[in-house]
């Protein structure tokens, strides 16, 4: 039976994830499915990574200098000997029958172009109320996603490596939106889903300012991108989400007012906090129904710093795209040329059990 089974690889990009990485492994190892290749591929960690993924037995392929996902992922794919590629983010760890089920729905769709995963609403470790925030909210978008997607929620997801081949791997100049643009290219060929049926248990930032740097410049990145195209993605960034953000964001623009104004225009910024709240209530409820209602209104004030965030980074990607023709055109360029299989990948280190040779 296993032998009418196609190969596959995971394909584990990793960068200062330590922490995480010995969770994602010991997750991967579990997995019911087989033949099963692993490979992880470090991004110049400067933690215990590499040692760490080494001493569980796993081959570590090296990027020469720290590139980003984009990087990692299509170089463990140029070296990928399995058929099909599930590619798990490092701060993920898979539910045992994560592979498998991945493997039947592209089977029996041969028009799907990938299977992505939904995380848990718990993290993997918890050590702040920040990473609750983030497990709960990232849970209750992608499962309000579920379905046909336009996007690729990259943290777990499985592509047939001809496919991979077919689209072209990854634009390696992007950092934030890589996942975005991927699946736009993908989805032109192909349809996406986000399946809740492909589950995992997902790593998240400890620190707020971490986080919000890290969606600010996602929402900056996007803006070519969705001007380009004149709509947004498919299934995670709904109207109402985006109302919410630009209605945070015009609170806070509106809080002078009172100031020129009286005390009565202070109903201004207060009425634009109750419209960003009421886009999101059906988040609000989610969060309020599964935890105490002190967690619920941290997660609301949290929430509301995250759409300023969003907010901030739309406006500042939208005077950059006004400005800067460069910015205009960062997705309008020729996509990146298929990676090489099989074999290495030119400017790739293997480690571990792959030996510590350069790639020729």
């Amino acid at each position: 039976m296993e032998a009418n089974r196609p190969p596959v690889t995971v394909i584990v990009p990793n960068h200062n994830h330590a922490r995480f990485l010995p969770l994602c492994l010991a997750a991967v190892r579990e997995q019911t499915y087989s033949p099963l290749e692993v490979l992880v591929v470090d991004d110049c960690s400067t933690d215990d990574s590499v040692r760490i993924a080494e001493s569980m037995g796993v081959p570590v392929l090296r990027t020469p200098v720290n590139g980003g996902s984009a990087v990692a992922r299509n170089t463990g794919a140029a070296h990928a000997s399995g058929e099909i590629l599930f590619f798990v983010d490092s701060d993920v760890a898979l539910a045992p029958d994560a592979v498998a089920v991945a493997v039947r729905l592209l089977e029996a769709d041969p028009g799907l172009g990938a299977v992505c995963g939904i995380e848990d609403p718990e993290p993997l470790l918890r050590s702040t109320r920040i990473e609750d925030y983030r497990a709960l909210q990232h849970h209750h978008w992608s499962i309000g996603s579920e379905g046909e997607v336009s996007f690729l929620w990259s943290a777990m997801f499985a592509i047939r490596a001809d496919v991979f081949a077919e689209t072209g791997p990854f634009d390696p100049r992007l950092r934030y939106t890589e996942e975005v643009d991927y699946g736009r290219r993908l989805g032109l060929r192909r349809t996406i889903v986000i399946t809740s049926a492909v589950r995992g248990r997902m790593g998240h930032d400890r620190e707020l300012g971490a986080l919000l740097r890290k969606l600010f410049h996602r929402g900056r990145f996007r803006v070519p991108l969705y001007a380009r195209r004149r709509r947004f993605a498919r299934g995670y960034e709904t109207a109402s989400r985006a109302w919410a953000s630009v209605a945070a964001g015009l609170a806070v623009a509106t809080l002078p007012l009172p100031l020129v104004y009286g005390p009565a225009a202070l109903a201004v910024p207060m009425l634009a906090v109750a419209v960003s709240i009421a886009c999101d209530a059906g988040m609000y409820r989610f969060v309020f129904s599964r935890r105490c209602p002190l967690f619920g209104v941290f997660f609301v004030g949290v929430h509301f710093l995250v759409n300023l965030a969003i907010m901030g980074g739309v406006i500042t990607g939208a005077a950059q795209w006004l400005l800067s023709g460069r910015f205009r055109a960062i997705y309008d360029v020729p996509g990146p040329a298929a990676p090489v299989r099989p074999g290495r990948a030119p400017g790739a280190e293997t480690a571990g059990t792959r030996g510590k040779e350069p790639a020729p």
